[in-house]
């Protein structure tokens, strides 16, 4: 449901560790561009607000160099208020390791911690937009083991396998693959959780699901209870309060689990025409929601975080490319109704 995996690799890590805090540097700016020196666009947030990292070379800031290039200064500061954000980082299928070090040597030498998705299990999406994910159980349990790895002792927030719980409990996902894929999930909360620096939050649904005593037991094989809490909201657009709601009656089940809370298109809620069944798949007039922040003024709630990269496109559906492909006029449509 979310979003292709597009694996950089080495020469990811490398280029990302480079650039650190801020610079977009020569040779690891966008592809194709001659090696060219950029100026920078964006930095780093106060760090006592927002802790996370903002890769200076993700795809929106990009694209404000684009539209600075062209004289588009309008466009560019829509886009840059994408750019200036810390989003997650979907770890790719390619060289899982050199990317997990790339970003978070890069974060940590900007005093930052990186949010790190990993969204590769096997007979993921069941066959929809983002189908795909590892070969089968023993290649995932080495993807997790090679992410681990780069990761090392840095600090990172991993958002663990949007939509894997879920469609579990809607048998979305095919009955003969539940039992591989809770032990997967569990040996990855474990194996995640090795690395000293390492939250885990394991994704659990969004306010859109009608009946949450039904992803307790789910949730509870899968691991959560060994991570460091769950994930709601995560690629969808109900507003926070919502998700709030919809978190503390799973946290209460859980003797008061924390969570985090994917804020980053939910600014004007979710979409409510056409067929229902592709309201979540690039619904027009969509906005940003609130900034990533760690002071949510909720106990419960650890973080809002942008989970979903802004502007990346969730599928070939409304006009929109692949899956994960950056979709610039998506982008600026929510940063325009951003209040």
């Amino acid at each position: 449901m979310y979003r292709s995996l597009v694996g950089r690799g080495a020469r990811t890590g490398a280029c990302l560790a480079a650039a650190g805090a801020v610079l977009l540097t020569a040779g690891c700016s966008s592809d194709g561009d001659g090696g060219r020196d950029d100026r920078p666009v964006v930095g780093q947030q106060p760090k006592g607000d927002d802790p996370y990292w903002v890769n200076p070379d993700g795809k929106a800031a990009r694209q404000v160099a684009v539209y600075r290039e062209n004289g588009e200064t309008a466009n560019a500061e829509l886009i840059k208020k994408i750019a200036e954000q810390p989003a997650g980082e979907w770890i790719g299928p390619d060289d899982p390791e050199a990317e997990a070090e790339g970003i978070t040597e890069a974060a940590a030498k900007a005093d930052r911690d990186a949010v790190l998705v990993l969204y590769n299990i096997p007979h993921r999406d069941c066959g929809q937009f983002s189908k795909g994910g590892a070969a089968d159980g023993n290649a995932y349990r080495a993807w997790v083991d090679s992410v681990a790895k780069g990761i090392g002792d840095r600090r990172a927030t991993v958002i663990l396998e949007p939509d894997a719980v879920l469609h579990l409990v809607d048998n979305c996902t095919p009955q003969e693959f539940h039992e591989e894929r809770y032990d997967l999930l569990k040996g990855a909360v474990e194996r995640l959780k090795q690395q000293p620096g390492t939250k885990v939050y394991l994704d659990a649904g969004n306010a859109g699901w009608s009946n949450p005593d039904a992803l307790y037991d789910p949730l509870k094989r899968a691991g959560v209870e060994q991570a460091d809490g769950f994930a709601v909201n995560v690629s969808n657009f109900y507003p926070t309060d919502a998700s709030k709601q919809f978190g503390k009656k799973l946290s209460e089940k859980f003797g008061g689990k924390h969570f985090v809370i994917d804020t980053s298109r939910n600014g004007n809620g979710p979409y409510t025409e056409g067929d229902p069944a592709e309201n979540w798949c690039n619904p027009p007039g969509r906005a940003l929601g609130e900034p990533p922040t760690t002071r949510t003024g909720d106990p419960l709630v650890d973080a809002y975080l942008w989970v979903k990269r802004p502007g990346e496109s969730d599928g070939d559906c409304k006009g929109g490319p692949k899956a994960g492909d950056w979709w610039p006029e998506y982008a600026l449509g929510l940063a325009r109704n951003t209040k």
